[in-house]
């Protein structure tokens, strides 16, 4: 992300991802392995602590930012405040992640836009089910090629709607 570091997590950003940005990633670990490397620090914030306690968990990450009672409006204020870094990043999806950062002070950045800048991979929106969990909603897999193409579809048509609220 053209971040100069001189040491390991002495970067001169705060990265905070949304739940939704960091599911987009295809190896978060590694994804945040590397941002560490340029970061002071990286976590993951949204309104549901729980569904980022578990994901956080499920892969392996450590999350910087102590999920508490706050939605990710508080959270995203707080972080702000107590950063040392002279930048804050937030990476998301949607208008309403853009809208949050701008309100708390944060720069924004896509999440495909920071996957294109760092060379992370994103998942194939095909690989994981309306689950998460790489099965159809009915809890069998699908046809890979079939699914793949429909949960594309639904990404660009969530994408280009979120883009207008």
């Amino acid at each position: 992300m053209g971040i100069d570091a001189t040491d390991p997590g002495d970067g001169d950003v705060t990265l905070v991802f949304s739940l939704g940005a960091a599911r987009s990633l295809a190896d978060p670990a590694a994804a945040f392995a590397d941002a560490r490397r340029w970061s002071r620090h990286v976590g993951i914030v949204a309104n549901e602590g729980d569904q980022v306690a578990a994901f956080v968990r499920d892969h392996g990450i450590e999350n910087d930012y102590a999920l508490t009672n706050w939605d990710k409006w508080g959270t995203l204020a707080d972080i702000r405040e107590e950063s040392a870094a002279p930048r804050c990043v937030f990476v998301g999806t949607t208008r309403a992640d853009e809208r949050v950062a701008t309100e708390t002070g944060y720069e924004f950045l896509r999440v495909d836009e920071a996957a294109a800048k760092a060379g992370w991979k994103l998942s194939d929106p095909g690989a994981t089910g309306p689950n998460g969990d790489g099965r159809d909603g009915d809890g069998r897999g699908g046809d890979d090629r079939g699914s793949g193409r429909l949960a594309r579809l639904r990404r660009v048509v969530r994408d280009a709607v979120s883009r207008f609220r």
